[in-house]
């Protein structure tokens, strides 16, 4: 591995073979996607105030990259009337739509591809009820996605373009987390002010905050502790942490494993902190993580800017809902699962219940932790779209307790065979199959057990 020094100035000359010498020169553009925002921000600024005219209430559509950075804006900035939608439960679904008023509501499908299952299921079924009517949506996309092309035959209010040389948990100072922040009402040139010291301050080698942080994590990796205790985490910011080091460093048996909000020591574990003392160290915060992971993957060996994984779960689900079938597979009992679970053993939670009873899993996770092990959870489908990645191609460490629930009278989705509360059994079924196949320990309850 390059000297320090040697390293950064190599990351900057988008050299690829920091990494694994394949494509990753193409997924660099987020090293100046700051300095491009900035000749947009008239734009965003304009298009919030006109938003703000005539909707009360923004709702942002998204998984993954296109809804995390926005999440920890909203809460950042307070911003109680915009929404961000990333789950198919119908019970969270038909809330949201009882919390807000249709003629005076903005809604932003947000994603690269455009092609995004839960997203374009959630579009039409806003299409439908605030009466396809183009002026009260939006999109951000990559330039030529079907998305982008939908939006243009319906007359929607905007179509902002992506940029296209950068992957979806790297995009959050692109025009994927900065339309949003325009619309929270935060200052975006401010925002870009923060980034733009950050950039600065990681050119040179000497006090360079991401240089530091990414090889703290990569050399921590390198000395057997690949779990990240990412704490504190104001805003939230650990859910946009969570995936920028799951999805960029977990493949071909390695990864870090980020544990938002976790304390404890242990031979497995390192910590690293989030510096946030106002709304507007976002900008400067996003970055600093941004190139830490980075230069992390290129201790570890593996490519950072790829998911070779996370299609996996993707095609079973669209294989059960192909097949008409309601899947409840089976595997471990719990009690198997965390029997003889321990460091470096991870355990992970994963609910694919309404966001709304997160609270009820605390008594599972307070039983994992016994084992001593570390813990982390996800809400599905949420997490498919973050840390699903590291559970499958990162280090076959994992012990996983997927809990589901009862998702009510079913939602149809427009134009599908199937409604939210199948695509929701289908996705949690689809993951549940992936993992055992892998010969991960996993075990499925009901919320009603915990």
């Amino acid at each position: 591995m390059s000297e320090p020094a040697e390293l950064l100035e190599r990351i900057w000359e988008r050299d690829p073979t920091v990494w694994t010498g394949h494509d990753e020169a193409h997924w660099l553009g987020w090293l100046d996607e700051p300095l491009r925002m900035r000749e947009r921000v008239g734009e965003l600024e304009a298009f919030a105030a006109r938003a703000r005219g005539d909707a009360d209430d923004v709702v942002l559509l998204g998984m993954g990259g296109s809804s995390l950075a926005p999440e920890v804006l909203r809460r950042a900035f307070a911003a109680e009337r915009f929404h961000v939608l990333d789950t198919t439960h119908p019970g969270a679904i038909r809330r949201l739509r009882e919390a807000i008023d249709a003629a005076r509501t903005l809604v932003v499908a947000s994603s690269k591809s455009g092609t995004t299952l839960e997203t374009r299921s959630h579009l039409e079924w806003f299409w439908e009820q605030l009466g396809e009517e183009g002026s009260r949506f939006a999109v951000v996309t990559d330039p030529g996605s079907e998305l982008e092309r939908l939006a243009r035959e319906r007359g929607f209010r905007a179509v902002f373009a992506g940029e296209p040389t950068i992957g979806g948990r790297y995009s959050a100072l692109s025009a994927f987390g900065l339309v949003p922040a325009a619309l929270i009402g935060a200052d975006v040139g401010r925002l870009l002010a923060g980034a733009e010291r950050m950039i600065e301050a990681c050119r040179i080698a000497d006090g360079n905050p991401g240089l530091e942080l990414g090889l703290a994590l990569g050399r921590g990796w390198q000395d057997g502790r690949d779990k990240v205790l990412i704490n504190p985490t104001p805003y939230g910011f650990g859910l946009w942490a969570e995936q920028l080091i799951a999805e960029s460093t977990g493949k071909e048996g390695r990864g870090l494993v980020p544990v938002p909000g976790e304390q404890g020591d242990g031979p497995d574990r390192q910590e690293a902190a989030v510096e946030l003392d106002d709304p507007y160290d976002l900008g400067a915060e996003f970055f600093r993580w941004e190139l830490a992971t980075a230069v992390a993957g290129a201790l570890i060996g593996i490519n950072p800017f790829d998911q070779p994984n996370v299609q996996e779960a993707k095609d079973r689900t669209a294989a059960i809902l192909t097949s008409g079938e309601d899947r409840s597979p089976e595997g471990a009992s719990l009690d198997e699962v965390l029997a003889d679970a321990e460091p470096p053993d991870y355990i992970c939670v994963q609910a694919f219940v309404d966001p709304a009873s997160e609270d009820r899993l605390e008594p599972l996770l307070e039983r994992a932790r016994a084992t001593g092990c570390v813990v982390t959870h996800g809400l599905g489908p949420r997490y498919l779209h973050s840390t699903g990645q590291l559970h499958k191609g990162g280090p076959p460490l994992g012990r996983f307790v997927q809990v589901v629930d009862d998702t009510g009278d079913e939602l149809p989705i427009p134009g599908k065979p199937f409604g939210f509360g199948r695509l929701l059994r289908a996705q949690a079924a689809g993951d549940f199959e992936a993992l055992k196949e892998r010969g991960r320990p996993v075990a499925r309850i009901r919320i009603e057990e915990i």
